[in-house]
């Protein structure tokens, strides 16, 4: 695939799953804090751990997208993107339940309450464009000059 299509796609996916979990703070706040039978987490604690984790990896964006501009110079950027296949489907797994094993950290356990959805809804948009600018810096698909090791289905 094309890095300009693939870029374009992750774009767009972000957009679209962004707008559709933001559309959960427009439900009803009892659905929200609905604790299930098996004693999953109310959407708002899902909603507040969505936020935790985009901090931390942002964080690790962030660095990446830094060294990456910083690197880039000297090298062959068409013959590295030639080679490159998406990870779709260890990302894919990320979404599904039990698809790999994985204990998460502690400091991604939501710790928020119902009062306070209106400021993890304000850090999901800021985190959205957060996003969104390291893609704009990274227009050529600059990004696969760095990669970083990640627990999570060993995606980099």
């Amino acid at each position: 695939m094309e890095i300009s299509l693939l870029l374009a796609e992750l774009q767009t996916e972000l957009q679209d799953v962004f707008a559709r979990v933001d559309a959960w703070f427009e439900r009803p706040a009892s659905l929200r804090a609905f604790v299930p039978s098996d004693q999953g987490w109310a959407i708002n604690e899902v909603l507040n751990h969505i936020g935790l984790t985009n901090h931390y990896l942002l964080i690790l964006i962030e660095k990446g997208t830094a060294k990456t501009l910083a690197n880039v110079q000297g090298r062959d950027l068409l013959l590295e993107v030639s080679g490159y296949q998406f990870p779709r489907e260890k990302l894919a797994a990320i979404g599904t339940l039990h698809a790999f094993p994985w204990q998460r950290p502690e400091h991604m356990e939501p710790r928020t309450n119902p009062r306070q959805q209106a400021v993890v809804r304000q850090q999901l948009h800021e985190q959205l464009a957060q996003l969104l600018g390291c893609l704009a810096r990274l227009p050529h698909g600059e990004g696969l000059l760095y990669q970083t090791t990640m627990s999570v289905n060993e995606l980099g």
